[in-house]
């Protein structure tokens, strides 16, 4: 009895302490000294520069010219201005930028009372003391001008905010497609097309967006239309996957082998048609992304709600519905009966055929709006986007403890799988870990999680 509640605890909660472990080593590998260049840091420096030089302070802000440095830029002078201070200036820019502004303020006699900055900036800029003392010899109206930056302070780099969301933003797309990818394992198949999927919808979302949605004029509605032309599409190739594993009896791993190897060239092959139409020729080598010009469309995969991008707030509502599906309907019921015995599923009236290619389609689907999340957030349809993303999807989902033989597994399992792939990811990443040895290391966490399947079915673990 204790030998299956160990069992039974190692299966529900093992991949959430592997969680909370990684997570542990990452936040102790990354302390050290912070330098916040955020929105929030810079309204609390605005503050700090109107209490210190007054509400009729002049200020020049320096920053780099970099989309987190805008933000901050933006945040700063907001705030200076709604306290009624007076911004004389923004460079965005290298250091010989900030200098030329300093010295064009000080040959107009404007007076300077500080230079709004972050510790990035300050490190290479104008805006240091020594050079600052230098233009103040020359220019009396920089004579009192002081430097102002965020306050730094000791913290894991991990466990920043920015940081946690960066991690699971960017791996959002691979937990998607692995809700559907959790359905197809549980009974007992697999899906190796869903990278090459992604690519495909990804490029015919953006050619439909282009060339019938109107391009930068197109609607909401048109854009949610053109979206679901390639999820659609890519639905239909799920449910021929299905056909062929049920009619037919081939092999999940061959049918979607081949559908890998067919998607990836029709995601090719559609962007080197689109491109050698809209320049009058013929494109050599291989094809650039399917740009979009839409900045709406962009919002799917660069907007936020509440703070929180979006790609993880439509991940999380897509769990807590498939969580919904597999515990609560009759459907996950079936799911679950088909990879258990698919024969004894049969005799008991379970839909075996239609449940197969149903999940199949889902798992395609699913892929399809990665796709379409990974169009908005480059703001083109890539296709070469998805490459491997199979390898990670399955790491994902077999991490959180779904069976490849089938009948086991929960979309919580796979939720905490994939965060814990996109852990080790990020951790490589700031470790400087190469890309193609990524590749190794995930291949190896498939092999260690399925042998650990297997121990648990032979009861050694």
């Amino acid at each position: 009895m204790r030998r299956v509640l160990k069992s039974r605890f190692v299966a529900d909660y093992g991949s959430v302490f592997i969680l909370l472990l990684l997570c542990a080593y990452y936040s102790l590998a990354t302390l050290g000294e912070q330098h916040p260049v955020t929105p929030d840091a810079g309204r609390r420096l605005a503050r700090r520069i109107v209490q210190v030089a007054g509400p009729s302070a002049q200020v020049l802000i320096v920053v780099r010219d970099t989309q987190q440095d805008r933000l901050y830029a933006d945040a700063v002078r907001g705030e200076l201005e709604a306290l009624g201070a007076n911004v004389v200036g923004q460079v965005l820019g290298q250091p010989a930028d900030a200098r030329a502004e300093l010295e064009r303020l000080g040959a107009a006699g404007q007076r300077l009372d500080a230079v709004a900055t972050h510790q990035p900036s300050s490190g290479w800029g104008p805006p240091r003391s020594e050079r600052l003392a230098s233009l103040a010899a020359r220019y009396p109206a920089l004579a009192d001008v002081r430097v102002y930056q965020p306050r730094s302070y000791v913290w894991p780099g991990f466990l920043t905010r920015e940081n946690l969301l960066n991690v699971v933003n960017q791996n959002a797309d691979v937990a998607i497609i692995a809700i559907g990818m959790t359905l197809v394992i549980i009974t007992a198949g697999i899906d190796l097309s869903v990278g090459s999927l992604l690519a495909v919808s990804g490029v015919l979302t953006a050619v439909a967006i282009q060339q019938w949605g109107g391009g930068p004029r197109a609607s909401l509605l048109t854009l949610a239309g053109c979206g679901l032309i390639g999820i659609g599409v890519c639905g239909l190739c799920g449910a021929f996957n299905g056909l062929m594993v049920t009619a037919f009896r081939v092999p999940a791993f061959v049918v979607t082998l081949g559908m890998m190897m067919v998607g990836r060239g029709l995601a090719l092959i559609i962007a080197v048609r689109y491109q050698a139409a809209i320049s009058g020729g013929t494109t050599e080598g291989t094809p650039e992304a399917v740009r979009i010009q839409s900045e709406l469309f962009g919002w799917l995969g660069n907007g936020q709600i509440l703070g929180v991008p979006v790609p993880i707030v439509l991940m999380l509502v897509l769990y807590v519905l498939a969580h919904l599906l597999m515990s609560r309907t009759a459907l996950g019921r079936y799911i679950y009966a088909v990879g258990g015995n698919p024969e004894a599923a049969r005799l008991s009236g379970v839909p075996v055929f239609g449940v197969l290619v149903l999940v199949y389609a889902l798992c395609a689907a699913a892929a399809g709006l990665g796709g379409v999340v990974d169009a908005s957030r480059f703001e083109g349809g890539r296709p070469n986007a998805g490459e491997l993303y199979e390898l990670q999807v399955i790491a994902a989902v077999v991490v959180g403890g779904t069976s490849l033989a089938g009948g086991e597994g929960r979309v919580f399992g796979t939720l905490i799988g994939a965060l814990i792939i996109a852990v080790i990811q990020n951790g490589l990443n700031m470790a400087g870990v190469k890309s193609y040895e990524q590749k190794v290391i995930f291949g190896a966490l498939i092999l260690a999680a399925v042998l650990l399947d297997q121990l648990k079915k032979r009861k050694f673990v």
